[in-house]
């Protein structure tokens, strides 16, 4: 008998291959893909357009998660706690609208919990934050040198250099969530 409560989360927190390597590692989560969202042009974007910052698309995640094992609410408070939801379209390096902090939800109860979770990990940040809480319209799957990124590239300089560290603070953070 399968018990599982299969959902979808989509997030953008700057680069997709950091946000997918974190949610590969936590419980409950079944799937992560690599993918753009939020884009104001017709089509299948591709990653060469996305980095233009001309489509308006956001590099996104988007997570089958079992509900459970973890929440959608603990999905977005991992989430909120190992980007910097308090740059404007910047992760680190990373600068363009494509980067920007977003949580796409997929129904009225995740936008309630998206704006709920929002407001709740504010007064842990000193600068106000500026996730964009909006309707998923489209999910596009990036191309397959994307997914799995750090999986297959750890020894990579963006690797080692930004994904390795937010790994240690999604471990630090986050220990009793992880596989």
């Amino acid at each position: 008998m399968n018990n599982k409560n299969i959902q979808l989360a989509t997030v953008g927190g700057g680069c997709f291959w950091c946000t997918e390597a974190v949610f590969q590692e936590i419980k409950g989560v079944e799937k992560v893909v690599s993918g753009y969202s939020g884009g104001n042009v017709p089509g299948h974007p591709t990653y060469r357009e996305i980095c233009s910052g001309l489509t308006g698309h956001a590099e996104v995640v988007q997570i089958t998660f079992d509900a459970n094992v973890i929440s959608y609410k603990d999905i977005l408070v991992v989430f909120m706690t190992t980007h910097d939801p308090t740059t404007l379209n910047r992760q680190g390096a990373d600068r363009g609208t494509q980067y920007r902090s977003v949580i796409f939800y997929h129904d009225d109860v995740q936008k309630e919990m998206a704006e709920t979770v929002v407001k709740e990990v504010a007064v842990y940040y000193e600068n106000p934050i500026v996730t964009e809480v909006s309707p998923l319209d489209v999910f596009y799957e990036a191309e397959a040198a994307h997914q799995d990124y750090y999986k297959n590239n750890q020894t990579q300089g963006y690797c080692s250099f930004v994904i390795t560290p937010k790994l240690a603070k999604l471990r630090k953070l986050h220990a009793d969530k992880l596989k």
